[in-house]
């Protein structure tokens, strides 16, 4: 059996880069509520229990509070920032308010060698960490010692050995803490023991094992967007089950340029995958006439692909299953700690179920996975890097990049401008360090002097963002000549446009993609 982690979350917004940290160690991890039973802890038999960060304050009496059992089962256990201070109060330690906040970057004086720090940080240095919190820990329990310290945080780390428990007032998981991700490296692989062998290869192997088993000699449906997630689930599916599986790709006409030919292409040609390709362009644009409200837009856009793909379906005889693209940030969006930030963050389509009127069972082989662990799945299925690193695109499409009304004019527009911008882009290399790129066409008109003549046409914004986790973001810095070329050509050759501007707006955590 694979070496598991367990991560219980109290509401921090990064809760899943702790995940990701740990599995980046090679070690497969899952996050779950702080409350869930002993017995599920028990069937998951982790080697190991980090306790997350999150908004409450331990000494609050309505706090929430890991079961004492957690600290009894003879395996290591980690706090990290409110993780730590439940940790030392549980045990009998004291946490208090601070009269000192710390939010941001700090450094901190490592004051005693340890396990948790072998390798990475000695006694004696200096480390840049990210502190995020209010309270802090003022008496430690019996058996704990500080290994690291701040002026206004004396036990901004603590350790003890003998049970293996240490807790961290910083977070180790977010890449302003040096070192981070080494550190809690050493606590799962050093500490814990795990061997750290967890690979896609055996991932993709175990998923397809499950597959089978769940599915039998019965008929998958999958729904195809022309997106990673769902290409890398046909992918794995059909290597799983063969002609058990039926794809079907509903064209929405809210796609990029050329979109659909190049899914036609990936399957029918790469993969040699039967795709059952659905023009309801026409469909979608009649029911979206009209409406401006990006909200009616989402639902009409949600409940208009249901119809189709409910009509596909039937016209095929049905199925008893329907393969579906949920990651595992949806998954645990859906189950987390209820009321904190790691619930309110993002909604997501794909975690719900079905209507009970659809009566197929879900089968869903990336629940487990992050982003970029699809990614190198997809990798691992033999699928083309064009593909498998696209940009993300989402499932209301070119809809939600048109604010007001959707027209054929205006899709227009904004593909031909669109098209401009992710050419010069890949022309320039630079594709590979963006993670989103894409054109927003506004509903504005500006007066422009163009030759020997004024144009009254539409704004376009263009807009670029870095990221690692998808939940934060910050916008890609252009120079100037990128920027000039790509305006030029789009007023140049895009006639309707006559002005671009570009977005420099960062997303912090708790925001949602600029539309």
């Amino acid at each position: 059996m694979t070496d598991r982690i367990l991560i219980l979350d109290f509401g921090s917004q990064v809760t899943q880069l702790i995940a990701r940290r740990v599995r980046e160690a090679g070690v497969y991890s899952e996050i779950r509520p702080f409350n869930i039973p002993d017995s599920e802890i028990d069937a998951f038999a982790p080697k190991a229990i980090i306790l997350s960060g999150g908004p409450a304050s331990v000494h609050e009496s309505y706090s929430p509070k890991v079961s004492d059992a957690v600290f009894k089962r003879g395996i290591p256990v980690l706090g990290i920032c409110y993780g730590e201070q439940l940790m030392c109060q549980q045990l009998g330690g004291k946490v208090e308010m601070s009269d000192h906040r710390e939010f941001g970057r700090a450094m901190v004086d490592v004051v005693s060698d340890c396990a948790l720090f072998d390798g990475i940080w000695k006694q004696g240095e200096q480390k840049q960490v990210w502190m995020s919190h209010g309270d802090r820990v003022t008496a430690l329990p019996a058996g704990f010692k500080p290994i690291a310290t701040t002026p206004s945080a004396p036990f901004a780390a603590i350790a003890d050995e003998a049970r293996r428990f240490y807790g961290v007032q910083f977070h180790p998981e977010v890449v302003h803490t040096l070192d981070g991700a080494k550190l809690l490296q050493n606590f799962v692989q050093k500490i814990a023991g795990c061997k750290g062998d967890w690979t896609m290869a055996a991932f993709r192997q175990s998923s397809i094992e499950r597959v089978r088993k769940q599915v039998g000699d019965k008929k998958v449906l999958c729904a195809v967007s022309g997106g990673v997630d769902s290409s890398v689930v046909a992918a794995l599916l059909h290597e799983a089950l063969g002609d058990q599986v039926i794809c079907i790709f509903i064209d929405t006409g809210l796609l990029r340029a050329g979109e659909a030919a190049q899914v036609d292409e990936l399957f029918k040609s790469h993969f040699h995958i039967p795709l059952i390709h659905v023009d309801a362009s026409m469909v979608f644009m009649n029911k979206l006439a009209g409406v401006s409200d990006p909200e009616r837009k989402r639902k009409i856009i949600g409940e208009t692909f249901i119809e189709v793909f409910e009509y596909e379906v039937a016209q095929i005889g049905g199925a008893d299953f329907l393969a579906q693209g949920t990651l595992y940030p949806d998954v645990i969006e859906s189950i987390s700690f209820i009321g904190g930030p790691s619930v309110t963050i993002k909604s997501h389509h794909n975690v719900g179920g079905l209507p009970e009127r659809m009566k197929m069972a879900l089968v869903e082989p990336l629940r487990e996975l992050f982003k970029d662990e699809v990614r190198a799945l997809g990798k691992e299925l033999g699928m083309p890097d064009k593909m498998v690193g696209r940009h993300p695109f989402p499932g209301p499409g070119l809809a939600i990049r048109i604010p007001g009304e959707i027209t054929h004019e205006k899709l227009d527009l904004l593909r031909k401008a669109d098209t401009i911008y992710i050419e010069e882009i890949r022309s320039a290399g630079l594709y590979n360090e963006i993670w989103q790129a894409f054109a927003v066409l506004l509903p504005v008109r500006t007066v422009g002097v163009m030759g020997d003549s004024r144009s009254y046409e539409y704004v376009c914004a263009l807009r670029a963002v870095t990221s690692t986790d998808g939940m934060t973001a910050d916008y890609y810095h252009f120079n100037h000549d990128f920027l000039s070329r790509v305006s030029n050509r789009i007023i140049n050759e895009v006639r309707g446009i006559n002005r671009i501007v570009y977005d420099i707006t960062s997303k912090p955590p708790g925001t949602i993609e600029w539309e």
